[in-house]
């Protein structure tokens, strides 16, 4: 292999780890998010709803920086001739329901959103780790 494809493979290697790193720190909010919301369902009150929404913020902050991350990696894959289609889906309305329906239909449907958010880039985790590996394989082979 020569050094232009090797440093190729891990400029790719590397934007794996910054959004690997990004989707765990979303990964970690939104599980705090979580537990916040089920206190918010059984009852938490004003003060617990702060809280959670400064976690969901927190997760959304890092889902964004995830997706600018996801899109460097996906450019330095082009470069050694990969593919990466992925996207991760989040929507605005359960921030507004959150504050201004706030009461027990709206707090599950927000838990049901921070689910889906989590299911989400759990699996970005596991594709990005996967698309990571193969890198690290193809630069071990040649």
């Amino acid at each position: 292999m020569d050094d232009y494809k090797r440093n190729e493979i891990q400029q790719a290697i590397a934007a794996a780890d910054h959004a690997l790193d990004c989707l765990y720190a979303a990964q970690r909010y939104l599980g705090s998010a979580s537990g916040w919301g089920i206190v918010d369902m059984l009852g938490g009150g004003f003060l617990t709803t702060l809280i959670k929404r400064s976690k969901m913020s927190n997760a959304s902050y890092c889902i964004q920086e995830a997706k600018a991350a996801m899109a460097a990696f996906r450019r330095e894959l082009a470069d050694v001739d990969q593919a990466m289609p992925l996207a991760i889906d989040e929507g605005d309305f359960w921030t507004f329901a959150d504050f201004f329906f706030d009461g027990f239909f709206a707090d599950v449907m927000v838990q049901s959103q921070i689910s889906r958010a989590r299911s989400q880039v759990e699996d970005a985790i596991d594709y990005v780790s996967g698309l990571r590996q193969q890198l690290i394989e193809l630069l071990k082979s040649q």
